[in-house]
């Protein structure tokens, strides 16, 4: 029985493809499926094209291989297009739904609670599945036949796209070659949209945009393609427009402008599409053929500007509707992969959730990104010099970093000499792979996900470890299909696979095999690197406590294996509190890890705000106060004393005392010891000594007990009990009478230094009359990054509601954590893109539509710097994304201590008391 027909178009000709159907059909994997009321349960296969015991097949070369990613702002459908990717490409035999929970990629527990992806999924299909037949020989050598007439194997991973979770999206494209940007055709080009095509542009990774969600009310393709423009900073090469019915009506299906032809998507799962010649359109929706028209004619306009050989083949036909398809494909694909200056951007239609466009996108991803050969040279170091993998493998790379270590040593070699060490080094060289992702599994233990570069990782291999200099072996190789694996006999170079039980491998690791299953290779390959992957700054911060003390190292065992997990997060104590704090991208990012902590690892520990630690300065100077201690410590006697005067300190204006024995500066404060009246002289053995001190103290010891007295006494404020700061304290001993012969011990002046600072302090008060010290809290340099639409409100609310400082406004954006690669450069200089003179469509319902212009001024990027208090940054990023409409993002550091105003102090004071 006749299942569905799947549509497969060469030039402009549709072949339709039976499929068979069955409760228990098996598709190309050789997966058997069964239905169920709740998923699609998947029985996977025991074997498959990673294994070295079966013959390589066309399918499975590496030419015919796809790496691409899924990358969105939040709720721009991600997950549902690759449920429907899976589901035409024979994966699985029912539609997944993100509402339902159903899907593949969003498996745990809390991306189905929430219905957003929160850890990248892994999962590998075939497109065209080759059990529709197309993938005959007949069909390959048809003359100009697409890349898509033929199956290719695609590993996809679905991303996050909540900005929390930006570390996950970022070691995800940094091992793809292409990928696919799904945007909102109702909200357009949004926020998270923007940072991840940026962190594409930095690994130059070719994409294509998908315009989702056109059936909804409101939804703009035409808006939406100028907004790629002006917001993703390229030209737009619009390669399909919806087709609404009747020119006004619901969302129907798309107008392919390469093939010149219309598919129309009937109610349903989205298998049976019918195909419009152009002929026919102009009889039954002439305004959509006439628009197919100005389409076309713009896209080959496009090309020509960006492409010498499509110039060429237009002159040629001499008619922009006359270039055949295949020309269009080549040409796409050239400008596609071309590495320098603004990039073409094919952009593509549909609607995921009504089952329309998915399978022509799934042609495009085949037809025009990148296969692992094709992709740019991954960049690795050795030794100190940088490079291209595939000049290393040459020896080239070698040969450079072997002259550059002889001329470093002031050793001359022959070149050939050089040459013959590279290749024979190069030849042990098996394989070559990166760590992208590491995940504690419950089944399964500690999975590295990784992606060779070179060579095949074998199952049993010894891996070196380069970045630890550590070697594992690779007990079990699999190949994952989301939440299930199946185990394999090695993964091939180009391919994504995951390497079971690592004890040591992180997130950004090189790993290596050379020659047979030596634990180490020779110098310098001891040192290849592959590019790692750069961990963004935290903006977020929550503190982590035990429930007990007996729990505490659980905790910390907990937390270790959440953060080689997810090096997105950071694990500090702080020295004030002696809090834990645990800090990240955002508020959910630390909800989700405190899931982790508590459900999967088991943790024994809560979750709670931060502590400020605050500090106190004295307001005047205090008079000289002079103490004796006199007691027994550890059952000896102990007497010694000295004199001690506290005053303010500042450490920019204030000069050290001329006459000082040791000015000691710790923590914002100083101390100043002074002893006029004591000898000093240096031995034979150069020690510094006095014959006015006991036997056994000389003068460093003298020092450093009269130091450590103060240190402690200036832990403790003596109105507030928070550590003093920007203060001075001036320690003044006799030796005639403070030193008291053997009784004075480095334990006595220690103490006799401690009771008279502390004395000092408390003296404040009888000075002033009133309080003696001011609170200080720490104060933060903040670096915020807008567009222009919402400089205004992030000041204001800097300025007026938080009690923060603008220092400076500048248009330039400082660098992000990520550096910049050469393609994102090339841009920098280019005047921006006028909307205006980009081709889009005109949308049915333009007038009603609002923010229609996007003001390529109100996208300008500025840059705040400003000095804002801690206690006011605490859950600023979630406030800062409402103002800025999501794009706002900021990093901070400690800037300094400072005093707080009258009013403000209370106020602090009155919320310390309500928390106790």
């Amino acid at each position: 029985m006749v299942a569905a027909l799947f549509l497969r178009a060469s030039h402009s000709t549709v072949r339709p493809i039976a499929l068979q159907s069955g409760q228990a059909a098996v598709n190309r994997l050789g997966c058997h499926v069964s239905l169920t009321q709740s998923s699609t349960r998947i029985s996977l296969p025991k074997s498959n094209g990673f294994s070295t015991s079966t013959a390589k097949s066309q399918v499975d070369a590496l030419d015919n291989t796809r790496n691409i990613g899924i990358i969105a702002h939040i709720d721009a459908g991600k997950t549902t297009t690759t449920e429907r990717m899976l589901y035409y490409s024979g994966f699985t035999r029912r539609l997944g739904d993100v509402d339902e929970g159903s899907t593949v990629t969003d498996f745990l527990p809390a991306e189905r609670a929430r219905g957003i992806t929160i850890q990248s999924a892994a999962v590998t299909f075939h497109w065209p599945p080759e059990t529709v037949g197309v993938g005959d020989t007949a069909s390959q050598q048809t003359p100009n036949a697409p890349k898509s007439a033929f199956p290719h194997t695609i590993n996809l991973i679905d991303t996050p796209g909540h900005a929390d979770f930006t570390f996950e999206v970022m070691r995800s494209l940094r091992i793809l070659d292409g990928a696919v940007c799904i945007l909102d055709g109702v909200a357009g080009v949004e926020a998270q949209t923007e940072q991840v095509w940026h962190q594409a542009s930095t690994y130059r990774i070719p994409r294509v945009v998908y315009v989702n969600k056109l059936d909804r009310d409101g939804a703009a393709f035409g808006r939406t393609v100028r907004e790629v423009a002006s917001r993703l900073e390229g030209w737009p090469a619009v390669c399909q427009i919806p087709w609404f019915e009747g020119g006004q009506g619901r969302f129907v299906g798309v107008a392919d402008v390469i093939n010149l032809q219309g598919l129309r998507w009937d109610e349903g799962d989205g298998k049976l599409v019918k195909m419009y010649s152009l002929e026919q359109l102009d009889s039954e929706e002439s305004q959509l053929a006439q628009e197919l028209r100005r389409a076309r004619t713009a896209l080959i306009e496009l090309l020509s500007e960006h492409d010498e050989i499509m110039v060429e083949k237009f002159f040629e036909c001499e008619d922009h509707l006359a270039v055949s398809p295949s020309d269009i494909r080549d040409s796409l694909r050239r400008c596609l992969l071309r590495e320098q200056g603004r990039k073409i951007i094919p952009v593509f239609a549909g609607a995921s959730f009504r089952n329309i466009g998915v399978q022509p996108l799934l042609d495009s991803v085949v037809n025009l990104l990148p296969s692992p050969l094709e992709t740019l040279d991954p960049e690795v170091s050795i030794g100190g010099v940088k490079g291209g993998l595939r000049r290393l493998l040459s020896g080239d790379l070698l040969v450079e970093q072997g002259e550059k270590t002889a001329s470093r040593k002031g050793k001359t070699k022959k070149k050939s000499a050089v040459q013959a060490e590279s290749h024979g080094a190069i030849e042990g060289l098996q394989s070559c792979a990166l760590a992208f992702k590491v995940v504690n599994d419950a089944k399964r233990g500690v999975l590295v996900y990784v992606r060779v570069y070179s060579g095949s990782l074998d199952r049993h291999s010894l891996l070196f470890n380069t970045n630890l200099n550590v070697s594992e072996r690779a007990s079990r190789l699999l190949k994952m299909y989301a939440n299930d694996a199946v185990e394999v006999d090695s993964i091939p170079e180009g391919h994504i696979g995951v390497v079971v039980g690592l004890k040591h491998a992180r997130t950004g690791d090189t790993l290596v095999t050379y020659g047979s299953n030596k634990p180490q290779p020779p110098e310098p390959l001891n040192t290849l690197q592959l590019r790692p992957i750069k961990v963004p700054p935290p903006v977020f911060f929550a503190s982590v406590e035990p429930h007990s003390l007996g729990e505490e190292k659980r905790l910390q065992e907990c937390l270790t294996m959440l953060l080689r997990e997810d090096p997105s997060l950071h694990v500090t104590v702080d020295e004030d509190s002696g809090q834990t704090l645990i800090s990240g991208m955002g508020e959910l990012h630390l909800e989700i890890a405190r899931d982790r902590l508590l459900n999967d690892f088991k943790a024994k520990a809560s979750m709670g705000r931060i502590e400020i630690g605050y500090r106190e300065c004295p307001l005047d100077q205090s008079g000289q106060v002079t103490r004796i201690f006199d007691k027994e410590i550890a059952g000896r006697k102990g007497k010694a004393g000295c004199s001690a005067i506290v005053e303010p300190y500042d450490p920019d204006s204030s000069p050290p005392n001329d006459r000082a024995l040791s000015v000691l500066s710790f923590d914002g404060n100083q101390i100043v010891i002074l002893a006029p009246n004591l000898q000093t002289e240096t031995n034979k053995k150069g020690v510094e000594e006095s014959p006015l001190l006991p036997p056994g103290i000389d003068l460093n010891t003298f020092r450093t007990s009269l130091s450590n007295g103060c240190l402690a006494a200036l832990a403790r404020g003596p109105q507030f009990n928070f550590p003093m700061h920007n203060t001075r304290v001036t320690i003044t001993l006799d030796p005639a009478e403070h030193i008291f012969g053997n009784e004075t011990t480095s334990s006595a002046l220690s103490a006799a230094a401690r009771l008279a600072t502390s004395s000092a302090l408390r003296d404040l008060y009888s000075i002033s009359g009133t309080a003696g010290t001011a609170l200080m809290e720490p104060v933060m340099n903040v670096i915020i990054s807008v567009d222009e639409s919402s400089l205004g409100a992030v000041v204001h609310d800097i300025s007026s509601s938080r009690g923060g400082h603008i220092v400076s406004l500048d248009e330039e954006v400082p660098l992000p954590a990520t550096d910049l690669s050469l393609s994102a450069q090339s841009t920098e200089d280019m005047p921006a893109i006028d909307p205006s003179k980009v081709y889009s469509p005109p949308d049915p319902f333009e007038a009603a539509s609002i923010g229609d212009e996007i003001p390529i001024s109100a996208n300008r990027p500025r840059t705040i710097t400003a000095k804002v208090p801690l206690k006011e940054m605490v859950g600023y990023l979630k406030h800062l994304r409402s103002l800025s409409a999501g794009r706002g993002t900021f990093v901070m550091s400690v800037d300094r201590f400072e005093k707080m105003s009258t009013p403000r102090q209370r106020a602090v004071l009155a919320e310390l008391r309500a928390e106790y």
